[in-house]
């Protein structure tokens, strides 16, 4: 059996190598036609992938995937599309360095349920633009919809004169099969975007990896903002798509001197906090409480679905449920990384046990990811900036569309969000093309006159030291 998985695998990255050999022929203009093929073809099909996905994986709401489509496709598309990615991308006169861009080779890149289409389009185009065949390998509660995105995306680029097999796709359902590909010695690089397990995984292949920890997102929301614009931002992004972007609010952290106030604001825009017994139901069915992490089962669900589940009573229309919590971690389970319309609700004595809270958060589950912060108060926001482990600092922003980047801000629009040394990343970047090539450096011969302006013997004589030895320029420099 093993042997067999190896001989298909041995049979994809063949493939792809030889899409990559050619590849590495194409010139920038070449290149840039088949991306702009690719984003054409996706961002026709955006609304067909999109109910695609929700009649597949029964997750999320398919307008908002629209959204996510248009993301992956034409924001990305309109981000990149401009840079260069073939041969020399820069000159430094000073310097004489001149940096060439070169293409890594075939990327095996893993899909979640969550994103299905939009996921696979965003990696598609930025491999295709810096000339890397790609490997995908879908979730298996997602592989007709993301097999789709991947059939359209790849007959768009033969049409533009890609390489044969440029994209591919391994069927679903194997996880022995995709780990033989994931540590398959000729993939240059894994693009994991996915459950822990999957990205511990993608990092221990042997391969270089850029994998994406989970979220956990806090919110703080301090007394220096505007409240209702807080909750009507909160709300905007906790029930995009049903809160299935990693980077959505998972907890809000207020001072105890406008907790009512914030309360009250929740309640006014239709959100509804859970009493005690009702937070215990929800627990029950939202977070599996042997491993803290969040059921598979209500990721993406809506409010009226979550309640059903639960036994509970909701008022019709309500947008979110909110559990206030008095701490962190196993003991209360709701506190954990969340991807459905819960929040849970923190009210801190003062402004430091606030961002105590907001780190405690932080470390229970999303190290290096993102988080939030609604201030008016510069001094405020640059605190909370240096003291959270983030890669993204969100301000005065819904942070599912902010992280993510390219509607609110200007971050790169990227569906995958690296999380630093903290959540186990190689950068805390919104990933994009930079990240799939490898850049040589052509360095010309310039002197560095410092090192020659000091007589070089002094290095032998035992009796200099340090302040003999620093670099000064001669007179005639």
């Amino acid at each position: 059996m093993a042997e067999n998985l190896m001989d298909k695998a041995n049979d994809i990255l063949e493939r792809a190598i030889l899409a990559a050999a050619e590849f590495q022929e194409f010139d920038q203009e070449q290149t840039d036609k088949v991306v702009e093929a690719v984003y054409k073809a996706a961002l026709n099909a955006r609304i067909k992938l999109a109910k695609m996905a929700v009649e597949e994986t029964g997750i999320g709401i398919w307008e908002d995937k629209v959204w996510k489509n248009v993301i992956g496709t034409q924001l990305v598309y309109e981000n990149i599309k401009n840079e260069k990615t073939v041969g020399v991308i820069s000159y430094d006169p000073v310097t004489g360095i001149s940096e060439i861009a070169q293409p890594l080779g075939p990327i095996f890149a893993v899909t979640p349920v969550t994103n299905p289409t939009s996921t696979a389009i965003y990696k598609i185009l930025i491999c295709l633009k810096a000339r890397n065949p790609i490997i995908i390998s879908a979730h298996r509660n997602a592989a007709r919809c993301t097999g789709e995105a991947a059939r359209i995306c790849y007959e768009a680029a033969l049409e533009a004169g890609a390489p044969e097999d440029c994209v591919q796709m391994i069927s679903a359902g194997s996880r022995d099969f995709t780990q033989t590909v994931m540590a398959h010695t000729r993939v240059a690089l894994i693009l994991a975007t996915g459950g822990t397990g999957l990205v511990k995984a993608a990092y221990s292949s042997g391969n270089p990896a850029i994998g994406v920890g989970p979220g956990n997102v806090p919110v703080f929301i301090d007394e220096s903002a505007d409240i209702p614009f807080a909750i009507s931002s909160i709300i905007r992004s906790k029930t995009f798509d049903n809160g299935t972007v990693c980077a959505s609010e998972q907890s809000i952290i207020v001072e105890e001197k406008i907790a009512l106030q914030v309360r009250d604001e929740f309640k006014r825009q239709n959100c509804r906090f859970l009493t005690p017994e009702e937070i215990k139901k929800v627990e029950a069915i939202a977070v599996v409480k042997e491993s803290m992490s969040m059921s598979p089962f209500i990721v993406g669900q809506s409010v009226e679905t979550i309640a059903q589940k639960a036994g509970i009573t909701v008022p019709l229309g309500t947008k979110i449920l909110l559990a206030e919590l008095a701490g962190v971690g196993k003991d209360f389970p709701l506190s954990v990384e969340i991807l459905a319309p819960i929040l849970a609700f923190y009210t801190a004595k003062d402004y430091h046990s606030a961002i105590k809270l907001c780190i405690d958060l932080n470390y229970l589950g999303g190290i290096g990811h993102s988080a939030g912060i609604y201030a008016n108060d510069e001094k405020r926001i640059l605190e909370f900036s240096q003291l959270i482990n983030a890669g993204r600092i969100v301000v005065n922003t819904p942070t599912s569309q902010g992280a993510v980047g390219g509607t609110f801000n200007m971050l790169p629009p990227s569906l995958t969000l690296g999380c630093g040394t903290g959540g186990k990343n190689i950068t805390t970047e919104n990933i994009t093309v930079k990240h799939l090539i490898n850049i040589q450096r052509v360095c010309r011969r310039k002197m560095n006159d410092k090192f020659f302006s000091i007589d070089r013997s002094k290095y032998m004589d035992e009796n200099c030291n340090e302040a003999d030895l620093r670099f000064e320029y001669h007179k005639n420099h």
